[in-house]
């Protein structure tokens, strides 16, 4: 996908940000700088917000609970989950009443009752379909039953396939090593409610109602991948886990619409860099490739550089040696 203009703000431009948290509005314990007064400044230029989460683990309540005491605002019923999103997915599934073996935390078991599914706890209670989600507290038990069940035949969900999940102590395994688990058991694929797939960009929209959609987050392979899966035009921040040099090297299923360096992008225009011949221009800064390696000259705002060398080097395919101009961005 290109890097676009938008002739307005962002939070003009698009009715409804579907945010991604980690990276995006919180770094562990801490807001991330800004995105606490940049949402809030966004809503008054119009822009409605969902904040949008693989983490299954948390009910919409404590999510919203959680981003109140950062400072940041929200409202539980600006929370969608993967674990909405799959129990969504249950739910057409099995229809009102349908037995679920749910294997995950409160926030799977709150969304699976929320819509009419009753929640069993073994593979001997004869479930209609088995939704699998993350949470700290699962064990070899609820995995066993998850196998069991599976390999019987029961239609499996999992929230999502994460691999990993950051914890105040470092990166701990996710659900997607949970699901590995149930996977190698029993030899069976699940079908995946979370980013990148759709049913959870499906649920958000639902639930914002968004007419205008801008995806916004930190990650290539689940935001912004899902954003181009969806048709959906996104931003992506670099206060997570995604790199310059990650960002240039993205195929095009995961290159996002807008870059910025925080949430602030929500209240600026965009200008795509201009293409003369081998050169992108953006401002007084431009960027080429030349003999596979980048050159880059900078003369204005460091984000500014990073749109000339991604278009530039997204022009030849990715394929480009970025290494002297990144070094001059340090």
């Amino acid at each position: 996908m290109p890097l676009l203009t938008s002739e307005t703000p962002l939070a003009q431009a698009y009715d409804t940000a579907l945010l991604d948290l980690d990276g995006v509005v919180y770094r562990g314990a801490d807001a991330v700088p800004h995105a606490a007064s940049a949402l809030r400044e966004a809503e008054t230029k119009g822009m409605r917000r969902a904040y949008v989460t693989n983490n299954a683990s948390r009910t919409p309540e404590a999510v919203a609970e959680h981003l109140n005491q950062l400072g940041v605002p929200a409202h539980p019923n600006e929370v969608v989950t993967s674990a909405q999103a799959a129990a969504r997915m249950a739910h057409a599934c099995v229809g009102d009443g349908g037995r679920v073996l749910v294997i995950g935390g409160e926030g799977l078991l709150t969304a699976v009752k929320e819509l009419g599914l009753k929640p069993v706890p073994s593979a001997d209670d004869v479930p209609d379909v088995v939704v699998q989600g993350y949470s700290p507290d699962v064990g070899w038990k609820d995995l066993a039953e998850a196998a069991y069940a599976v390999r019987a035949g029961v239609p499996w969900i999992a929230t999502n396939t994460d691999m990993t999940v950051p914890t105040s102590r470092g990166i701990a395994p996710g659900n997607g090593t949970l699901v590995a688990a149930v996977r190698a058991a029993s030899g069976v694929i699940p079908q995946v409610a979370g980013k990148p797939e759709l049913p959870l960009h499906r649920e958000s929209i639902l639930r914002s109602g968004a007419s205008r959609p801008l995806i916004v987050g930190d990650r290539l392979d689940t935001d912004i991948e899902g954003a181009v899966r969806g048709h959906t035009d996104s931003l992506l921040v670099l206060t997570g886990v995604t790199t310059v040099r990650e960002l240039l090297a993205a195929p095009p299923d995961r290159r996002p619409n807008y870059i910025a360096e925080d949430l602030r992008g929500l209240l600026t225009v965009h200008v795509a860099p201009t293409r003369d011949g081998v050169s992108f221009t953006l401002g007084r800064t431009s960027a080429a490739v030349v003999s596979g390696q980048v050159i880059l000259h900078a003369h204005g705002d460091r984000i500014d550089a990073v749109r000339v060398m991604c278009a530039a080097v997204w022009a030849h395919d990715g394929e480009a040696d970025a290494s002297e101009a990144l070094a001059s961005l340090a």
